[in-house]
């Protein structure tokens, strides 16, 4: 088996009305969140790890929009339900987010496998709909950050 890494990105997606692009988990239906994804080896670059998982998670090329490392880096304790993808004795994560701004709601093709469902909220709407408080956090900041 083949662990993940203990290092991920979130990734925004938003729009500049801050619309903010949500998914739900496959795995766990009702749980909304923006792009996230762990790096496929230690030695990606962080800003390749956005660009592929947004690649992967909503077929947008991010390269024809502006991806922003925003310098934020967020540890927490992996939920006990996910621990098994990760090497033994791996309980915490490092998340490093990024924004990426495209110019308007763009028409996403979901990973069937990964998510089940997308939406297009308002940037408040989109942060009480997170269930991870890094999630939140990262939209709530949304209106200091694109401005």
């Amino acid at each position: 088996m083949t662990y993940k890494i203990p290092i991920s990105v979130l990734v925004v997606i938003y729009t500049p009305a801050l619309d903010v692009l949500l998914l739900e988990r496959a795995d766990s239906p009702g749980f909304w969140q923006s792009v996230t994804g762990s790096r496929d080896a230690p030695d990606e670059p962080l800003q390749e790890t956005a660009r592929r998982e947004v690649r992967e998670e909503t077929g947008l090329d991010s390269a024809a929009y502006r991806l922003t490392d925003w310098q934020q880096v967020n540890e927490f304790e992996i939920y006990e339900r996910w621990r098994f993808r990760y090497a033994p004795g791996t309980t915490r994560n490092q998340e490093h987010v990024f924004g990426l701004e495209v110019p308007e709601q763009a028409p996403v093709k979901l990973s069937p496998r990964e998510h089940r469902g997308h939406l297009w909220l308002p940037w408040q709407e989109a942060a009480e709909k997170c269930f991870s408080w890094s999630n939140r956090q990262a939209i709530l900041s949304l209106p200091d950050r694109a401005a």
